[in-house]
């Protein structure tokens, strides 16, 4: 359960941690406590809609860790919705802290990566709130040359889109892993 940290190291709240959490503490805990390929080469990560955010913020920043990355329905720039899912108490007001708004948003964090560092796959249905802003990654992407799978279908944002779209996203993994 992310609550409403977006994935980050809170600039703001020492209690929100979420990004070493995930990145470095889970991901050590994991290798030690189960067989792993303990590598990137063995690890991907995904996630819907905060948690799509999530999953890139994490492996555009930690391409050492992850090999590979999923968004589904992803909040992937959030300064469109300033006033929601109490991302201020983050980050703080978005008037008042618009550089740290900008430093965490993920489509912010593409100069951390470089055509071949990720294994990318980003999907949205047509309907769904967020989807210009994952049309904007996607379009931030082709410009930097940085493959990725970018899928639009019918469908919003709730769980029958995502029911669908986890498929997809498994079938890309699955591939990623048997190429390693």
């Amino acid at each position: 359960d992310g609550k409403n940290s977006w994935y980050w190291d809170s600039p703001k709240n020492p209690e929100y941690r979420y990004e070493t959490f995930v990145s470095t503490e889970l991901v050590n805990y994991i290798d030690a406590s189960y067989k792993t390929i303990a590598n990137r080469s063995g690890r991907a990560i995904t996630g819907l809609s905060m948690g799509g955010h999530g999953a890139l913020w994490l492996a555009f920043r930690h391409k050492d860790v992850f090999g590979a990355a999923g968004s589904t329905s992803g909040g992937v720039d959030i300064r469109p919705f300033p006033m929601n899912w109490e991302m201020n108490k983050q980050l703080g007001e978005f008037a008042a802290n618009k550089g740290l708004w900008d430093q965490h948003t993920v489509i912010n964090q593409l100069d951390k990566i470089q055509p071949g560092d990720l294994s990318l796959i980003i999907d949205c249905g047509e309907g769904d709130f967020f989807l210009t802003v994952n049309q904007n990654l996607h379009e931030h992407l082709l410009a930097r040359r940085i493959d990725h799978d970018f899928i639009l279908r019918p469908g919003v944002h709730n769980g029958q889109y995502w029911h669908n779209s986890i498929d997809y996203q498994i079938l890309f993994f699955q591939k990623f892993f048997s190429k390693k």
